[in-house]
């Protein structure tokens, strides 16, 4: 996968993500067909967006992400529509297995449901939101792309979930309206990738700049080299979705976070290439590792390791 030159941007938004673990993968269902056609295609909810998506370009350079460039226009990642296709469809398979069920999903031991193709987190009324309350985001942005979300959905996206635990959630997965949220978020499954898109893109600057002038260089050195590497722009979006940006330094256990930023910090240094991706799939994995040794016994993450790992090694390859 290319990708075209890009720029730093200015005005940046605060951005969490959701740190819940992938669920297994299961075979891919077709959407409801007596509710398929309801929401506009990606296509046709994408006619007018902000930015439109360019044409497949080729890879070009990736400035350098010096302090004195924090002021330059927005202008990345540049990602063609088959590219932006290629992205959901992976980020799909990652968090849910590529399983429609998996669109409307609670994960064992969390105690928020995990919505769409991203798994963004969606709280019930009143529950801290510990890893940012991300779903009722997608669906204000989902509504200024034309999507007309169903009267129930639009309350709940002001009071929060209308389930408070998994067995809850259960319960009624059967129901006509989750069986309508599903439906809707299958097929805007690629206007939810490039909502992903834009809050990373967003986020790159802050997170340079949120580390210390001793690492600002290597963390720079190591966000270009990824973000020039074919492929790179999959990883850096992936793992941000994934892990969350890592702004929070007081986020994580012992004081130790593990999103994107700790990622960039941990990378060892290397030149835009498969060795970048490579090097940048070291570093998660071994920040995901510090999580475990930092994180309470008793919640035993060392059994999300090996799903984590899997993840991570799709950072490796070009996703073609």
């Amino acid at each position: 996968m290319k990708t075209s030159a890009v720029a730093v941007i200015t005005v940046v938004a605060s951005v969490t993500f959701s740190a819940c673990t992938p669920v297994s993968q299961s075979a891919k269902q077709t959407p409801n067909k007596t509710q398929q056609h309801r929401y506009p295609s990606y296509q046709q909810q994408m006619a007018t967006p902000p930015s439109r998506l360019p044409a497949h370009q080729p890879m070009g350079h990736f400035p350098s992400f010096g302090a004195q460039q924090m002021q330059q226009a927005d202008e990345m990642p540049m990602l063609s529509q088959a590219e932006l296709q290629v992205i959901g469809d992976q980020i799909f398979k990652n968090e849910g297995g590529g399983s429609m069920d998996n669109l409307v999903h609670w994960n064992d031991g969390e105690d928020f449901a995990s919505m769409g193709i991203g798994h963004f987190t969606w709280y019930p009324a009143g529950r801290a939101a510990r890893f940012g309350n991300t779903f009722p985001d997608l669906l204000s942005y989902m509504q200024t792309k034309g999507v007309n979300l169903p009267p129930w959905l639009m309350q709940a996206k002001q009071h929060g979930a209308p389930w408070r635990t998994k067995a809850e959630l259960m319960a009624v997965k059967g129901s006509p309206q989750v069986r309508e949220l599903q439906n809707m978020l299958y097929q805007t499954r690629y206007l939810q990738t490039q909502f992903i898109v834009d809050r990373t893109r967003r986020a790159t600057p802050r997170i340079v700049n949120a580390t210390t002038p001793e690492l600002r260089g290597r963390v720079a050195q190591n966000l270009n080299a990824v973000a020039n590497t074919p492929g790179g722009w999959y990883a850096l979006i992936d793992y941000t979705n994934f892990k969350g940006e890592g702004l929070n330094r007081s986020g994580g256990y012992n004081g130790q976070n593990w999103g994107l930023l700790q990622v960039l910090e941990e990378m060892r240094p290397a030149q835009a290439g498969q060795q970048a991706l490579h090097e940048f799939a070291d570093a998660a994995y071994r920040v995901l590792e510090r999580r475990v040794r930092n994180s309470p016994s008793g919640r035993n993450e060392a059994r999300w390791l090996a799903g984590w790992s899997n993840r991570i090694n799709t950072y490796r390859r070009v996703l073609a």
